[in-house]
């Protein structure tokens, strides 16, 4: 018994799916409204990159999500592609999220093998990037980052604040 309480008095604080980041934690913020995705860190916004999303505004799922997965040179499961392969749609990472009672394998952040598609809405739900951009933002973006995807006009410093990211 007192294991247990030392486990959840001492690691479970540590354990990073809790609710919303703490100021200086990694996090992500997707707006459909503009296709761009930004990443805080630190307390600040330290890059903003142009993304593109689903094709029908319902397709990619708004809310807070947590990164689950994380893969280099993902496969693509839906049709049987293997990872690096020239046709593989994900390009070359996958940052998945927990998203609609899936496992961060159906919804993700990743890159792409049409990179004219970027900006516009196209996909089936995940958000698209550059190969060069996901490939910049994946190792900044450990598992238990907060994902935030919405549709709004507010600016990413008024999205930070709001979901603690910034001061």
């Amino acid at each position: 018994m007192s294991l247990l309480f030392a486990f959840f008095l001492f690691i479970s604080p540590l354990w990073p799916l809790g609710d919303n980041p703490r100021v200086g934690d990694p996090m992500i913020v997707v707006n459909k409204q503009t296709n761009q995705l930004a990443f805080i860190r630190n307390g600040k916004i330290e890059r903003i990159y142009r993304v593109a999303t689903g094709k029908t505004n319902a397709l990619t799922p708004e809310g807070l999500f947590t990164v689950t997965v994380k893969a280099v040179n993902p496969y693509y499961r839906k049709k049987n592609i293997p990872g690096g392969a020239p046709n593989n749609p994900l390009g070359t990472r996958w940052i998945g999220f927990e998203a609609r009672g899936t496992d961060g394998r159906t919804y993700g952040i990743h890159g792409t093998n049409r990179p004219s598609s970027i900006g516009r809405y196209i996909t089936e739900g995940c958000v698209r990037m550059h190969n060069r951009d996901v490939e910049a933002l994946y190792p900044n973006v450990p598992i238990g980052t907060k994902v935030a995807i919405v549709k709004t006009s507010q600016s990413f410093q008024q999205l930070g604040k709001k979901y603690g990211a910034l001061k």
